[in-house]
């Protein structure tokens, strides 16, 4: 069976958490439920780490604001994270290229990760809490439920990974008004705070 299914369903869900798949991965390979995971993976260290961040992930990806300075310093890790681990399920299984799997993955975290900073920032917009534990909840739920599920039925998975990603991709586009509005509204934080700053430098 070719692993392009749960690489493409792992790169998607690693754009929205990619501790929590490195995590999930390893636990499914270490306890034996599944043998597409590499050994590297498994390792305790390797899930340690990995336990610790998603620790940190859950809690900083429900305070607003905060999610998305948490989204902009994961703009490189995530798709990098989709691709490591594409490549090395590809390296596992022998039936796919581990450049070809790693691009995969790659180009899968970004897209969905995209669709995650930007429906956060839309979030943002609007100055209740509430819809960013929700929003946050959900996702952790759905990227644990699909990669899980990809681990019995990975066509299937992937199938509605290419799913939400796509409905993703249109819900940011028609949220682009909301967007730019929480863009403003950052910069003009910024600008207040530089001019805060200027203020209460001591004169020449």
């Amino acid at each position: 069976m070719s692993v392009l299914p749960l690489v493409f369903t792992s790169g998607w869900a690693s754009g929205i958490n990619a501790y929590a798949v490195v995590l999930l991965l390893g636990v499914f390979g270490a306890t034996g439920i599944s043998d597409e995971v590499p050994e590297s993976l498994q390792r305790p260290d390797v899930l340690i780490a990995a336990g610790i961040l998603f620790a940190c992930e859950a809690v900083a990806d429900k305070i607003p604001y905060v999610d998305s300075v948490w989204d902009t310093v994961h703009t490189v890790i995530r798709p990098v994270s989709g691709a490591v681990v594409g490549a090395l399920l590809a390296g596992q299984s022998g039936s796919l290229p581990d450049l070809a799997a790693g691009a995969v993955g790659g180009s899968t975290a970004l897209a969905s990760h995209f669709v995650k900073a930007g429906t956060r920032m839309a979030i943002n917009s609007s100055p209740e809490p509430f819809s960013n534990m929700i929003v946050s909840t959900a996702e952790d739920l759905g990227v644990g439920g699909i990669v899980t599920f990809a681990m019995f039925y990975p066509e299937a998975a992937a199938i509605i990974a290419a799913v939400l990603l796509v409905l993703g991709l249109i819900a940011v586009y028609f949220l682009v008004s909301r967007i730019r509005r929480f863009l403003r509204r950052r910069a003009q934080r910024r600008e207040e705070k530089h001019l805060a700053a200027q203020a209460g430098r001591p004169p020449d």
